[in-house]
């Protein structure tokens, strides 16, 4: 069963005025089918699986997701290939591709043609299968939809929610945890600002902790001024956004910890957007808060791309997979 849904309502309801359409790659993984299965009884959004029609229909019936109505594109059976291969190698100017390169792409991964179905029109957004490792769906939809205007990086996000004892939901937001192993300044400025963006758009006013083993000062070393200059960076770029930095967790949490480490920060005591120095951090971090913590985790969801694709990770359930389209086709929304 699909868990709370309550912090994704109001995506649900705007997508509901303009249904929107989301294509799954992978489609025989039974995650992927019990999500369309679902979104099939919906009226906000249509699952549009790619893939053997044949296969993807045995595998639904054998595990008994009903996904009767839902369109099935076939690469195989794909009629307007040859106009797809000439927006390809369009997009791939340059690269020194053949046709018959494309042509292979294009059938081998079948994130590449779904990634350009969406470039064609024929969906709003692409979530990949957990059958395919980061690389092998982010890569081409770096390549096909590129950084939208503004953006000179793409970045990864995961949103965290946990109900509160009184009532409601804590919603969080961390990154990076999934592209940037090593972000510069520049890009960890970039991967705050983008976050808070996110925030806002998902209905989150956005309090962003550049997290360090420092707090404003306390500690010295060349990480702690890494994320002080990333922290002034983003103040400067998005100074409509409450930003602080470089600070430590419990600073940035707690407001017992704050009055004595940060008083009168805007952010300490308070922050729910956390920009971490690393991927390896960021990685370890929203997994501790998810097994640890018990809060729910979805993502990643991937940022700064001129058309939304995200995907699952390997150990996503089908709850996740379920939201995380939500997210993604919302995200059509805000490009």
């Amino acid at each position: 069963m699909i868990g709370n849904l309550q912090p994704f309502n109001e995506l649900i309801n705007k997508m509901k005025t303009s249904p929107k359409k989301i294509i799954f790659t992978g489609s025989t993984d039974e995650r992927i089918l019990e999500a369309a299965s679902r979104l099939l009884a919906s009226n906000f959004l249509k699952p549009i699986l790619v893939g053997d029609e044949e296969e993807i229909l045995g595998k639904a019936e054998k595990e008994g997701f009903n996904i009767r109505g839902a369109e099935i594109i076939d690469f195989n059976k794909f009629d307007k290939l040859d106009e797809m291969l000439d927006s390809f190698l369009e997009i791939r100017k340059g690269k020194g591709l053949t046709r018959d390169d494309a042509r292979r792409l294009l059938a081998e991964n079948d994130n590449y043609f779904g990634l350009m179905l969406v470039e064609m029109g024929y969906a709003d957004a692409l979530l990949g299968s957990q059958k395919y490792s980061m690389a092998e769906t982010m890569v081409p939809a770096f390549k096909v939809f590129k950084t939208k205007p503004g953006h000179k990086i793409a970045t990864s996000c995961s949103v965290l929610v946990r109900p509160y004892a009184t009532g409601g939901d804590e919603v969080i937001v961390m990154g990076d945890c999934t592209v940037h192993i090593t972000p510069n300044p520049e890009e960890l400025a970039e991967i705050g600002t983008n976050m808070a963006e996110f925030g806002v758009k998902f209905g989150i006013e956005p309090h962003v902790a550049f997290l360090s083993y420092s707090t404003l000062g306390s500690g010295k070393g060349e990480d702690v001024d890494k994320m002080r200059e990333a922290a002034a960076i983003a103040k400067k770029n998005a100074p409509e956004y409450a930003i602080d930095g470089e600070i430590q967790f419990d600073a940035a949490v707690s407001p017992v910890v704050a009055r004595i480490k940060c008083k009168g920060s805007d952010v300490a005591g308070r922050a729910n957007t956390f920009v971490f120095p690393d991927l390896n951090a960021g990685n370890i971090g929203y997994k501790v808060a998810n097994r640890l913590g018990n809060f729910s985790t979805y993502g990643p969801v991937i940022l700064g791309l001129s058309k939304p694709a995200n995907f699952m990770t390997r150990g996503a359930n089908a709850d996740q997979t379920y939201v995380l389209a939500i997210i993604t086709a919302a995200q059509s929304e805000w490009l």
